[in-house]
């Protein structure tokens, strides 16, 4: 399937790329941030189970699809950029929580470690799994990225693109849990204050209208 230099390289590649900024990232991030660690696991495992879907796709073939039909990736980047966009206007409108409704912290300042109702937990898992599914450049990234490190005269090169897409979602984890263990860093420095931070809720809605812009701009597969 690949050399063990090749996989090294693989698992390096993976950290840099799961380091840089996006809109998982971000999502992780402002939930962890706002709602303490437990939100901030929840919402990474709903981007790692979207990432699941892009690798099976396209190691099935969907997401060659994509990358070939102008149609079929319009019609996905649509449907993203309008998830995006609604989430960001979310974002926006809410508002911040008063002395008198918020909840107490936990020694390590974590509200939703103590008490959050399963059913907010599930909502920050879904949406971090539609953000990620509705992402038709994840798919794009899967296909341009993986291929490089499966050797030509391989014969099985669907199972390979599955085993090192697997091995690419299990890397991403530790990334991840350092996105949230800093947003979760963020919660507990602000302490007493955090019922006041409802900027980072503009600041995430913001970030967010400008992913769903960014990828309704894009014109073409690859772009």
């Amino acid at each position: 399937m690949a050399e063990p230099h090749q996989l090294l390289m693989f698992i390096a590649a993976g950290w840099l790329l799961n380091l840089t900024p996006g809109p998982d990232v971000f999502y992780m991030l402002s939930h962890a941030a706002r709602q303490g660690w437990r939100a901030g696991l929840v919402a990474s495992a709903g981007i790692t189970a979207g990432c699941m879907v892009h690798v099976t796709a396209a190691a099935l073939g969907v997401g060659a699809l994509l990358a070939a039909s102008a149609t079929a990736f319009g019609v996905l980047k649509w449907l993203g950029a309008a998830y995006l966009l609604w989430m960001g206007l979310q974002m926006l409108r809410s508002k911040s929580k008063s002395k008198s409704n918020s909840k107490p912290l936990s020694p390590a300042g974590n509200e939703m470690a103590v008490a959050e109702p399963g059913t907010r937990l599930a909502r920050i898992f879904w949406g971090g799994f539609w953000t990620n599914v509705l992402n038709p450049k994840v798919a794009i990234f899967f296909l341009a990225f993986i291929p490089q490190f499966i050797a030509a005269d391989y014969a099985h090169k669907s199972l390979a693109f599955a085993a090192l897409g697997l091995l690419f979602n299990l890397n991403a984890i530790p990334v991840n849990m350092l996105w949230v263990w800093m947003g979760a860093g963020m919660a507990r420095r602000a302490g007493g204050l955090r019922q006041r931070l409802h900027w980072l809720d503009r600041a995430a809605g913001a970030m967010f209208i400008g992913f769903g812009l960014k990828l309704a701009l894009t014109d073409k597969p690859g772009a």
